[in-house]
């Protein structure tokens, strides 16, 4: 059964970094697009970044140059690293992987507050 397990959120000043995990199982990882989502309080799910099994990868315009995705397919491990974060970035982040079938993980609170 696929599992995906997201970890690493928490509270961070303004300027401060993160960064997440995602642990999966049940799945062939490698072939999986993986990516990043993230639900702000009363906001839609949206795309922060995804990385395809190739190793290419996407951002939101609106994390561009801050946040960085990257994979590990022999851990089965997703990552973001999130510098210079801002309050906008507040949300639950959740762990997605792609392919005709999609998983979530539960998803990882990420506050930007000082």
């Amino acid at each position: 059964q696929a599992r995906l397990v997201e970890s690493g959120g928490g509270l961070v000043q303004p300027g401060g970094s993160l960064r997440l995990s995602c642990t999966s199982s049940g799945i062939n990882f490698k072939i999986y697009t993986m990516g990043w989502y993230r639900q702000a309080p009363g906001k839609q799910r949206e795309l922060v970044a995804n990385i395809s099994s190739s190793g290419r990868t996407n951002y939101a315009e609106s994390v561009e140059g801050r946040f960085t995705i990257s994979r590990d397919n022999p851990r089965t491990r997703l990552y973001l690293q999130m510098n210079n974060l801002k309050p906008e970035d507040t949300a639950v982040y959740y762990c997605r992987a792609g392919l005709s079938t999609n998983f979530w993980g539960r998803g990882t609170q990420v506050t930007v507050s000082s």
